[in-house]
């Protein structure tokens, strides 16, 4: 019984017939019993002899998949974020992180949502009306925590170019070097884009690794943003959902602060591509 139990826990439901992301206790039970491996067992029994094997099916992490390489490129990738991190800058240098939060949706509940009350917490209407969707395309000061925001119903270069301008207008003369971080896709590198660097030359582009956003800081930014604003969507319509994220924006600068990150965030993947590279050599 046990050997068959975790046979299957080591097995996507998929590849058994199942129509399931991920195992847990109850279904493997069922699919034991249904496959006629055993007569009868529990969720429990199921949990008990899996806890044993150090086995927890139900649970998943993100990889970075062996097929892109932890070479030289990727190291060196990973160090010019680490030092644009984590080394002091200049009076004339900024590093600015930014990337895109898609298709945000308004939500409107068909009743109100009600506010907290002794013995109540805050009550959300189960159905709610659809009414389109915006992306919030994001901008972040890693000193600062400065944040820009330009919100728009498309995400093309022409909307990436409007938060550069935002970015642009807003810093001093004074700053001659922006870092600007960004995933290496057509939208921050097509030639629009690239036009619009040439016509500022401050701007440098600096791509993180492959499958890294993990090193964006606007992404902590976002997580903070879901968390804080978007965790009960209950908006009227786009516009006013558009109002309430620039609100956001507004009140997050009034008391902006940087991310602490530090050579240690880095050093645990600067090992491994370590490793790679003198498998390799």
């Amino acid at each position: 019984m046990a050997l068959h139990t975790v046979k299957i826990a080591c097995e996507r439901p998929d590849t058994c017939g199942r129509s399931l992301s991920l195992w847990d206790c109850g279904e493997i039970a069922r699919h034991l019993v249904g496959e006629g491996l055993v007569p009868k067992i529990s969720a429990e029994t199921v949990r008990r002899i899996l806890d044993s094997h150090r086995l927890a099916p139900w649970r998943k992490r993100m990889w970075l998949s062996p097929k892109t390489p932890r070479d030289a490129d990727f190291a060196a990738r990973t160090r010019r974020i680490a030092d644009l991190y984590t080394r002091p800058l200049g009076p004339q240098e900024r590093v600015i992180c930014a990337d895109e939060h898609t298709s945000i949706q308004p939500r409107p509940r068909l009743a109100p949502t009600r506010a907290v009350r002794p013995g109540s917490p805050t009550q959300v209407e189960h159905e709610y009306r659809r009414c389109g969707a915006l992306n919030l395309l994001g901008a972040f000061d890693t000193r600062s925590g400065k944040t820009w925001g330009e919100i728009a119903p498309r995400k093309r270069q022409v909307e990436f170019i409007a938060l550069l301008e935002q970015v642009d207008a807003d810093l001093s003369e004074r700053v001659t070097c922006v870092y600007l971080i960004v995933d290496n896709v057509r939208m921050h590198t097509g030639k629009q884009v690239l036009a619009w660097l040439e016509k500022h030359p401050r701007f440098v582009l600096v791509h993180p690794p492959v499958h890294c956003s993990w090193m964006n800081q606007i992404e902590q930014w976002f997580s903070i943003l879901v968390r804080k604003r978007l965790r009960i969507a209950d908006f009227a319509d786009k516009e006013h959902l558009a109002a309430r994220l620039r609100a956001f924006i507004t009140e997050w600068n009034e008391r902006a602060h940087g991310f602490a990150w530090s050579e240690k965030s880095f050093q645990k993947i600067l090992a491994k591509c370590e490793q790679a590279m003198l498998k390799a050599a």
